[in-house]
């Protein structure tokens, strides 16, 4: 067991875990960027595409969401590797998966039309 700064008492964690929690985190913050420009691109750039700017915006919202909820599941993951349990299991990803399917459900509604 170690201290911290703060004074928690943590145990000794194994880096790796570390390590793929901070590579997570990383993920989802590709995800979010990825997420924010292809928003405003549809926004911006589809000019043809009707209901664009309301389409970019939710994507790009979709996008500010991923960030927070990578921040927060790396957070919460963190602090359980700390004191030696496992990280809890939300839904996040699979909100991001719905909201990804839904987006592309109505590029391809609207891209036929």
């Amino acid at each position: 067991m170690t201290t911290d700064s703060t004074g928690d008492r943590s145990r000794d964690v194994d880096a790796r875990f570390l390590l793929a929690n901070e590579r997570t985190l990383l993920a989802w913050a590709r995800t979010s960027l990825a997420l924010m420009a292809g928003g405003a691109a549809i926004a911006e750039a589809a000019k043809s595409l009707p209901g664009r700017k309301p389409l970019g915006a939710a994507t790009v919202f979709i996008g500010v969401l991923a960030a927070l909820a990578g921040a927060y599941r790396y957070s919460r993951a963190d602090r359980a590797l700390r004191v030696g349990e496992l990280p809890p299991t939300r839904n996040e990803p699979l909100f991001l998966a719905v909201a990804l399917a839904v987006i592309g459900v109505i590029l391809l509604v609207v891209s036929i039309a």
